[in-house]
């Protein structure tokens, strides 16, 4: 991969399309769709459940790739990397935050958060400082010992945002991530996730149907059928 360009926007989108099948059982789960985001947006991908949400958020994040179109990551065209560079990409500039929260159940949420550092090869000292930093940094310094099923469903998305946080990634896509929280957990959670933009300079992406998780960011795209109707 190239060396980043600090000038230039982290991600950028053009005719990106997505097809599933093909023939008469084929469905174009996106068309057309082309945009740009600059270090520090946080920008909201809204529409109802099947309006191509998940799929956009694949391809920018190099998890799937397009039928046609293209995606750059500070000027590299994810199609011409090689499966080694996505990795790399995946693991040091890109974070994630799903719905159903994805931790091990097992594990503690200091223990958590610190997975993706020690599958990096992150030394212990490395991984227990800066997984303490990604849990203060959402409010849960004082929870670093509880298991998940200790924790709340916002405090247990709250570890799942600072495992994201915790590789310093440019870039967090947090697909759906209210889903399964009450309406003032939400707007908490929502709120972290601005923070996280505002303080760390880190380009959020979010797909989501909250309406109110939407209203906290600083852009929106609505999608309908795959397609853009709206932006601001």
């Amino acid at each position: 991969m190239q060396a980043d360009n600090a000038n230039g926007p982290v991600l950028t989108a053009v005719d990106l399309s997505r097809v599933f099948g093909s023939g008469d059982t084929a469905v174009t789960a996106l068309s057309g769709i082309s945009l740009t985001v600059q270090q520090g947006d946080f920008l909201a991908v809204t529409g109802r459940s099947g309006s191509g949400k998940t799929t956009l958020l694949n391809l920018l994040s190099g998890l799937d790739s397009p039928t046609t179109g293209t995606v750059h990551f500070h000027g590299d065209d994810l199609a011409n990397l090689r499966e080694s560079d996505l990795v790399e990409m995946r693991r040091h500039k890109i974070g994630f935050v799903f719905q159903s929260f994805g931790l091990m159940p097992l594990l503690s949420a200091q223990e958590n958060v610190e997975l993706p550092l020690h599958i990096g090869g992150a030394s212990w000292r490395e991984r227990r400082q800066k997984a303490t930093e990604a849990l203060r940094a959402v409010g849960l310094g004082t929870r670093a010992r509880h298991r998940p099923f200790e924790l709340s469903g916002g405090e247990q998305q709250r570890v799942s945002i600072a495992r994201a946080l915790v590789t310093e990634p440019e870039v967090v896509f947090a697909d759906e991530p209210t889903g399964e929280l009450d309406t003032a957990t939400a707007r908490s959670i929502a709120e972290t996730l601005g923070e996280v933009a505002a303080s760390r300079r880190a380009t959020v992406i979010v797909a989501t149907h909250d309406l109110d998780l939407a209203a906290t960011a600083q852009r929106r795209l609505d999608l309908v059928d795959g397609m853009i109707v709206s932006q601001g």
